[in-house]
């Protein structure tokens, strides 16, 4: 007999896109592979994989436009600005709180990088606590001027609790021709960006922390945009697999060089964001996961955010012990496919175990309904 499969839903009762949920899923663990990789292998070499995998902020960013507009566009006649960030906050910040923890004890703990994790204990405990509240912190030795010091994926947190503000305040109120237009200036500054960057792995460090809420307006908006319009788009069914295996052929091409003036690289950066990314989530959100993949892509839904935001503290331990052991090929390849699972797991772990038991325990607490977006 076949278990019936139990249908995850949003807090008002509605089905998720589970494809969509999958994609996430697997563009968090591309993350992973590409910070395990080229911190160890100092980002070049035929082992730093996937180098456009900073691109997964980006898609995080239009998935995120996306479920938002879903969940909430046609709750607004029955709930409040200040019962929607309750939500979010509880959606939303007990993993910042954690991954702000996980950050502070693998820099004072990490066995293999004590002369370059030198701070002092006031800085320390500032960037503590800016951690926490998920504002930018104080640079701190053994960093690279990342504007969240002690876990660096939060950045892109910060920038999501920014477009959950925008949203409640002004986005949500506008028409899917008012989106389009601002999807499209913020999309032209966006090529002009890349062209003169080289590529859009900015705004998570503090000489170019500018570049964050412009990549932010422009994958936020156009998945709000995509959202209010994709029952008037026809796209192919595709499922979780090939999307899947299009993003990671899209993370793992090559470094493109400039001609000129031009930089081939920033272009297609930009191209991937502004063409690729909204193809994918058409066809994701028209697609079914079926019976053999619909587990799969709630687990992987599920997971995708307490594995970005916890795993850089091991990320940063593994490129301690490559860069100062010197370890051989074979040594630093098996160290780097232990901590892949071990980062999955305490993932898991915290999700289950942390994650899960806080929001419902607030969401009992202030009387929410439960919400999984």
């Amino acid at each position: 007999m076949n278990v019936p499969v139990v249908v995850d839903r949003t807090s008002s009762g509605k089905e998720h896109f589970e494809v969509l949920d999958g994609l996430r899923g697997s563009a968090a663990f591309l993350i992973v592979i590409f910070h395990v990789f080229n911190y160890s292998f100092g980002f070049h070499g035929p082992w730093a994989l996937v180098k456009h995998a900073y691109l997964a902020v980006d898609f995080f960013f239009a998935l995120s436009g996306f479920v938002v507009a879903y969940a909430y566009d046609d709750r607004w006649t029955r709930m409040s600005i200040l019962q929607f960030f309750r939500i979010r906050l509880i959606r939303l910040h007990p993993l910042v709180l954690i991954g702000a923890t996980l950050g502070l004890l693998g820099y004072l703990f990490d066995p293999f990088s004590k002369a370059s994790n030198h701070t002092d204990a006031p800085m320390l405990l500032l960037a503590y606590i800016t951690s926490l509240l998920l504002l930018p912190s104080p640079p701190v030795g053994g960093r690279h001027n990342e504007t969240q010091a002690l876990n660096g994926p939060a950045w892109s947190l910060m920038q999501e609790y920014l477009a959950n503000i925008a949203y409640a305040l002004i986005l949500r109120r506008l028409r899917p021709l008012t989106l389009a237009i601002i999807f499209g200036i913020s999309g032209f500054l966006l090529i002009w960006t890349v062209n003169a960057q080289g590529s859009l792995d900015g705004g998570w460090d503090y000489p170019r922390i500018w570049m964050a809420p412009l990549r932010l307006t422009v994958s936020f908006v156009m998945g709000l945009w995509l959202y209010r319009v994709h029952d008037r788009i026809r796209v192919p069914k595709i499922g979780l697999l090939l999307l899947s295996i299009v993003l990671v052929v899209c993370f793992q091409m090559p470094v493109f060089p400039k001609v000129g003036e031009y930089s081939l690289n920033g272009f297609y950066d930009a191209a991937c964001v502004l063409l690729l990314f909204p193809v994918i989530i058409l066809c994701g959100a028209h697609s079914n996961a079926g019976t053999g993949m619909i587990r799969l892509c709630k687990f992987s839904g599920h997971l995708s955010y307490p594995l970005y935001i916890t795993h850089i503290p091991f990320v940063y331990v593994l490129a301690g012990y490559s860069w100062t052991r010197h370890p051989s090929l074979d040594v630093k390849l098996t160290w780097i496919f232990l901590t892949i699972p071990f980062a999955i797991i305490v993932g898991w772990l915290i999700l289950k175990y942390f994650d899960e038991p806080v929001r419902a325990w607030l969401t009992q607490r202030y009387g929410i309904k439960r919400t999984t977006v």
